[in-house]
């Protein structure tokens, strides 16, 4: 993606309640997830046409995030990450994606705030 910076939109802060996690406890009980995603994409004919056809609904990027949260459990947010954004790749017409998953409750011995795994992933 080198050259202008590229129209993207950016949804933060989409949570769920996900079962992901190496422990048998993270699987039983689940936490919550919470993903950030940036889809990029030519933004130019909805703009020109005002038309939500020729747009990516926002509102549906949500609920498919929420669904693969909230779906088949994974033992590393690495893999869901990546599940997520080869998923959204697939279901969008967009160029490219950037996801970030957060795991706020992750099962860590230290005090900490957030873990969060991030990919940029772009359509071949």
């Amino acid at each position: 993606m080198d050259g202008p910076r590229p129209d993207h939109i950016r949804l933060s802060g989409i949570a769920a309640i996900g079962h992901h996690g190496v422990f048998d406890h993270e699987k039983r009980a689940g936490q919550p997830f919470i993903a950030d995603v940036v889809l990029y994409a030519d933004l130019s004919a909805a703009a020109a046409s005002d038309d939500l056809n020729m747009a990516v609904n926002y509102g549906e990027v949500a609920e498919h995030v929420k669904r693969v949260i909230t779906g088949r459990p994974y033992d590393l947010i690495e893999t869901l990450t990546e599940r997520m954004a080869a998923s959204l790749l697939d279901s969008f017409r967009i160029d490219a994606v950037e996801v970030t998953v957060h795991k706020p409750k992750a099962p860590i011995e230290v005090t900490f705030s957030d873990v969060s795994v991030t990919v940029h992933r772009e359509r071949r």
